[in-house]
């Protein structure tokens, strides 16, 4: 099996240009994005995330649209629709926002219910439907969308069973201070995203997802995986534990993580360093949890620390 280690750290450094002091978050992003899934970023505004979701789409040669999900944006304006064409007498079907390769998604928890639904069903389904036709989504499609944890006024909160259409749960937070000096110094005058320049295109990153597929998984892996998601149901600080989606999920991101690393094989670490990530949003925390005011990545780590890996 090729060895996609090289490529995938010459995209990263791309990457990097843009977005200082968050060299984790940005692997992580795109071992999801290698796994064929989608980010959610939990954060407050201007730490970063328009800025990385821009670099990867430079890196990786992707189309990307970016929509801000106020209140007022409609179904129809992520999935599209049809219009009367009275030249050709017809109705033409006119792309929403998803036909594309990256959709940054801003504030997913501010719009309607409905909206929601129509991107994450097009998230999942890869394709939309309208007027009794179904349209392809492009190939590749990721979606990173966001979502502030602060202020809840106009908030409508994404209910665990569409949080559970995100690959991970992400947290970009405030640079170190030497990194928010480099941001200071590299954007006195120049924009860092004009210094990134493209490494991959489509057909390239279609490739890489295609190999993650590729890697081999023993029965042992399978068994850790399982008795993860065993522990978080049997935990009396979780009402709600993973499910068999979350095992998938926590299965893929591991994959992907071997694979950027250079591997061919799964091996515990790489459940290690993708669990918390891939879990934090798929389970419900206890009241136990909450009067010992444990978070869901707190609980997370104390499983893994009680498993051996």
């Amino acid at each position: 099996m090729e060895n996609y280690k090289p490529i995938v750290d010459k995209i990263l450094n791309e990457v990097k240009k843009a977005v200082s002091g968050k060299d984790t978050e940005i692997r992580k992003i795109f071992t999801a994005i290698a796994a064929g899934g989608n980010i959610l970023l939990d954060d407050i505004p201007g730490v970063g995330k328009t800025t990385i979701a821009l670099a990867f789409s430079k890196a990786l040669g992707l189309d990307v649209n970016r929509v801000y999900l106020t209140p007022d944006v409609l179904p129809t304006d992520i999935t599209g629709f049809t219009m009367y064409n009275k030249q050709t007498d017809s109705f033409e079907y006119k792309e929403g926002i998803v036909m594309c390769n990256l959709l940054l998604a801003d504030e997913i928890n501010r719009t309607s219910s409905k909206t929601q639904s129509a991107l994450l069903q097009a998230m999942e389904e890869k394709r939309v439907s309208v007027d009794g036709r179904t349209y392809d989504i492009p190939s590749p499609f990721t979606v990173l969308a966001t979502q502030n944890p602060v202020g809840s006024i106009g908030t409508s909160r994404l209910p665990e069973s569409q949080l559970d259409r995100f690959l991970i749960r992400l947290s970009i937070g405030y640079p170190d201070a030497e990194s928010e000096m480099d941001i200071l110094r590299e954007r006195k005058t120049s924009n860092p995203l004009d210094e990134v320049n493209q490494i991959a295109d489509k057909s390239l990153l279609i490739e890489i997802q295609n190999a993650v597929k590729e890697i081999f998984v023993e029965d042992k892996i399978y068994k850790k995986i399982v008795s993860l998601s065993d522990k978080t149901r049997k935990s009396p600080y979780i009402r709600i534990g993973i499910s068999p989606r979350g095992s998938l999920s926590v299965l893929h991101m591991s994959m992907a993580r071997a694979l950027c690393e250079g591997r061919d094989f799964v091996t515990p670490d790489d459940i290690k360093e993708v669990f918390v990530d891939t879990c934090s949003h798929r389970i419900v925390s206890s009241s136990e949890a909450l009067a010992e005011e444990m978070t869901a990545q707190d609980i997370l780590k104390d499983i893994l620390k009680g498993e051996r890996l």
